[in-house]
C-alpha cells in the first residue's frame, strides 16, 4: 500500500502540536517517520522506568502505544484535531531491556472514532508488545 506523503506545512504543524505535548519531553520521545496515516518513534530506556523485573515498565509501554497512535490519527485528520482516548488494549509479548521504537498506523478514520494500531520493538528488531487504541473525535 503505497502512503500518501505529508507536505511542509502539515509537518509543521504536526511537530509543533507534538512538541507542545508535556508527555515528549519526559519520556524524551524522538519522531522518526511522520506520513499520512502513519508514525513511527523512539523512547530511550531509563531504569527509573523499569518495572518488578528491571525491564521497561508495562505502563510506560502503554503510554507510549497510545501517545504514537495518536499521532498517526492526527497525520489524517489534522494536528489541531481534538481527540480522547476512548478505549485501549496491549498485549505484553516479551520483556523490553532497550529503547522502544514504536510504529503506529491507522487502521479506520470515522466521523467520530478512529482506530489505530502499534507495535512496539526493542533495538533488536524483536517485538515486545501490540497494541489498539481508538480514539473519538471532540468537538471544539
Amino acid at each position: 500500500m503505497e502512503r500518501k506523503t505529508l507536505n511542509e506545512q502539515e509537518l509543521r504543524e504536526l511537530h509543533e502540536r507534538i512538541q507542545s505535548i508535556p508527555i515528549v519531553d519526559t519520556l524524551k520521545m524522538e519522531i522518526v517517520k511522520l506520513e499520512k496515516g502513519l508514525c513511527e518513534a523512539t523512547v530511550p530506556r531509563h531504569q527509573r522506568w523499569d518495572g518488578i523485573f528491571e525491564t521497561f515498565h508495562g505502563g510506560m509501554l502503554g503510554t507510549i502505544a497510545d501517545t504514537v497512535t495518536c499521532w498517526s490519527i492526527l497525520t489524517e485528520i489534522g494536528a489541531d484535531a481534538n481527540v480522547a482516548t476512548t478505549d485501549f488494549n496491549i498485549r505484553f509479548l516479551r520483556p523490553c531491556h532497550t529503547d522502544v521504537v514504536c510504529k503506529a498506523h491507522v487502521i479506520r478514520i470515522g466521523k467520530t472514532m478512529c482506530l489505530a494500531h502499534a507495535d512496539l520493538y526493542d533495538t533488536n528488531g524483536k517485538l515486545v508488545a501490540v497494541s489498539q487504541v481508538n480514539y473519538i473525535r471532540l468537538q471544539s
